[in-house]
């Protein structure tokens, strides 16, 4: 499981502090699919940073099972599959190259590498470009590829960030699938996206954040069920709207 307790970020500048990130907490359970949702500016993409150990929080603990990620942090990343938005990839390489090199990275065994990187081509669906450069590589292929090397090394734990981002119709719908075939294997998984749909087509469990705090969080009817009837976008404007005129009144 992932517990995030009352995670906080502050940042220093000559106008003052922000706090970007504000007293932060949600479980995500073995199974779960998380959306992690919020405005541009909500401090998701600065919570999963510190989530996998990338940004110290200024206060508040991750927890993976037992491990902590402010005290075992390197212990902690062995379990965890990070896509970052915009990840970068080293575009010189073949993708097979690449990946291999990722896997050896997570020191995974000779033997253990080539059975990992043939189930990851294949689950991305890959196989046909392995040989190709990256740099010659799509959008929507550049993002198998980051997929890919989140699950390299067959991780409990997976944070993406805006996973289906640049993918036409059919790729999502393939990364979609994989997704759901990862949470029924009892991997906890959190992505953070701005395509909505992606809430109803594969996740559990929504938490909403918005100025750092967390406005919302609980199953997916729930959150339907804050605006009944509405589209699921209407019901995220509502939510986020109500909180920016609090903020600024």
């Amino acid at each position: 499981m992932i517990r995030v307790k009352n995670l906080t970020k502050s940042f220093s500048s000559e106008s003052g502090t922000k706090r970007a990130v504000d007293d932060v907490s949600f479980d995500v359970e073995p199974g779960d699919i998380l959306a992690f949702l919020g405005p541009n500016g909500a401090g998701k993409s600065t919570t999963m940073k510190m989530m996998t150990g990338f940004l110290p929080p200024t206060s508040g603990e991750v927890h993976y099972g037992t491990l902590s990620v402010t005290r075992e942090p390197l212990d902690c990343q062995k379990h965890i599959g990070y896509v970052p938005e915009n990840a970068p990839l080293y575009g010189d390489m073949r993708v097979e190259e690449f990946l291999r090199f990722c896997g050896q990275v997570r020191g995974l065994t000779e033997e253990k590498l080539q059975q990992r990187l043939e189930a990851v081509l294949a689950q991305c669906k890959l196989s046909e470009v392995r040989r190709e450069r990256i740099d010659n590589l799509s959008k929507g292929y550049r993002r198998r590829v980051s997929i890919a090397q989140a699950l390299i090394h067959d991780p409990q734990f997976l944070i993406l960030d805006e996973p289906t981002d640049g993918l036409d119709p059919n790729q999502k719908h393939d990364v979609r699938g994989l997704l759901r075939e990862l949470s029924q294997e009892n991997k906890s998984i959190i992505i953070s996206t701005h395509i909505l749909e992606e809430v109803d087509a594969i996740c559990n469990k929504v938490v909403l954040v918005a100025q750092g705090k967390v406005i919302f969080q609980g199953s997916v009817a729930e959150f339907h069920a804050q605006g009944p009837g509405r589209p699921i976008t209407e019901v995220f404007r509502q939510l986020t709207a109500s909180v920016k005129e609090v903020a600024h009144a």
